[in-house]
Formats: structure tokens, sequence, C-alpha cells
């Protein structure tokens, strides 16, 4: 995907880039190849494969949430950045708190945003499931993109997701996962709102989000730990 191909497939999303946002999302592509080569970040590395499979990817978020709107939002386990550095690009309204439980991640992402002069995100390196324990209830929206499966990923986001707020798994193949999360879905006091199916434009690879809504407030044993869960996994 092009640049000029990205800034008209986004458009499609309903996102209009200006040259300010344009400009920190190049400049955010040349830091990200930068620090890659210390502390290997990922193995997508080309410009356009980039500007597809992390920067627009990133974006499809807007499928299924209003991100024009004044959220706070909380990026589990966001490695490079994705989503939630590009979704602080281009949508600056966002409060965004980027959560990775490796401290050199977490250092890289410090830089990032001091490159780029973000303001509104905060980054914080912690295991999620010893971070929901302190942080119950506190955000309007949590993502967690190609990480873990959704059985666990419900367990240790839910729980820091105020009530009627939404957590968003973003995923490429899903249909094995759904069946094995509702239950713990329900005993969170959940309940899965809507899959989003879509193709990514130019290459057509299968991308899911997998919408939860919160319906009340999480019973305190939640999450447990994780080995725990580990061992309660349906196979």
């Amino acid at each position: 995907m092009t640049k000029d191909e990205f800034i008209k497939e986004v458009l499609k999303l309903g996102i209009t880039l200006d040259d300010e946002k344009l400009t920190k999302l190049d400049k955010f592509y040349h830091l990200l190849i930068y620090w890659n080569e210390k502390i290997n970040l990922t193995t997508i590395v080309k410009e356009e494969e980039v500007y597809l499979k992390h920067f627009y990817d990133s974006l499809t978020l807007i499928k299924a949430v209003n991100l024009q709107d004044n959220l706070t939002l909380l990026d589990v386990g966001t490695g490079a950045g994705f989503p939630g550095i590009v979704l602080k690009i281009v949508f600056p309204n966002l409060k965004i708190t980027l959560l990775d439980s490796l401290n050199k991640r977490i250092n890289y992402l410090n830089e990032i945003i001091k490159e780029l002069n973000l303001t509104g995100i905060d980054t914080v390196c912690y295991r999620c499931e010893d971070y929901a324990k302190n942080n119950r209830e506190k955000y309007d929206i949590a993502v967690a993109r190609a990480v873990s499966s959704l059985q666990v990923l419900s367990e240790i986001i839910i729980p820091t997701v105020k009530v009627n707020g939404l957590f968003i798994a973003m995923k490429s193949n899903v249909d094995f996962e759904i069946d094995n999360s509702l239950d713990i879905i329900k005993k969170l006091d959940s309940k899965l709102e809507n899959i989003i199916e879509f193709n990514l434009p130019t290459e057509n690879s299968k991308r899911n989000l997998v919408v939860i809504r919160k319906l009340k407030s999480t019973n305190l044993k939640y999450p447990r730990n994780y080995s725990v869960i580990k061992k309660s996994l349906k196979k």
C-alpha cells in the first residue's frame, strides 16, 4: 500500500488526514525502522507493508467505535505501538494508555511519544492481569491487537473497562476462539455484541473486530492468576 493508496483507503473509513498527521506517520515509520534494528519490534519493515498491515489495520478500529469522541483507551500488549500510537496521531482527542510487559518496549514507546510530541498518552510496564487488579473500570475502550487467545484476553482485559464500555479484540481468524470464550464473557457480566469481518485492501487478508460490551461491574475474583487462567482454557 503506497502512501497515496493509504490516504484513499482511510478516507473510505471516514478519516481525513492532514499534512501534520501524515508527517507524523512518516516519522513514526522511520523511527520504527531505526528502533527495530535495536530491539526487534516487528518483522514487517517494508514501508508499503507497514502502511497496510500496521497503520491502516490500526485505524480499522473505527469500524467498531466512534473515535472522534473524547474516550479513554487502553492498548493491551501494544508492542511496537499498534494500534495505540497510530490512533493517537490520527485522533489526538483520545486519551490513551499503552500497556506492555517488556521494559525495553516501554522505553522505545516513550522515545516515540517524545519524538512525535504526543500528549495525552501514557505508557505502563505491567502484565495486564496484574494491571487490571488496581485499574478496574477505568477505560471507555480497551483494545488488543493480535495477542493471545480471546478466552485469556477477555478475562484479563474486561475488568479494566467501564460498565457499558467496550473490549475490542483485533484479530485475523477467530472462528475457533469465539465458542471457547462465550462462557468466560458471560461470567464477566459482558456480552459478545458484534463481530465485524472485513479484508485488508490490496492483499485481501481477513480481519475481525470482536466487540464485547461490559454490562455490569466485574466480580472482584477476576482476573484470576494467570496460571489459573491457563489451566481453565478450553481446548
